[in-house]
């Protein structure tokens, strides 16, 4: 089973975007020759083997991260952001 990160398009260059996973530092290059929508920088992603497959609205991929983020702190033993006060 693969676990699909929304990334962000930080740079487009050949049908060829280099995207940030997630809100960490790591990137990857994506292949935008599946996307039937047009996509430009800051737009959202889902990729699999190195193909952009899907447009992301910008509140889907926040509200993704966010379970992504709530997912690793209830892992880690801490309570989710929504629980912390």
């Amino acid at each position: 089973m693969c676990l699909a990160i929304p990334v962000e398009i930080q740079s487009i260059n050949d049908q060829v975007a280099r995207c940030r996973v997630g809100e960490g530092e790591t990137y990857l290059d994506a292949s935008l020759m599946l996307m039937a929508d047009e996509v430009e920088v800051g737009d959202y992603l889902i990729v699999h083997a190195g193909f952009a497959l899907r447009k992301l609205d910008p509140k889907e991929a926040e509200e993704t991260l966010k379970i992504l983020r709530d997912m690793v702190a209830l892992t880690e033993g801490a309570g989710p952001e929504t629980c912390a006060s």
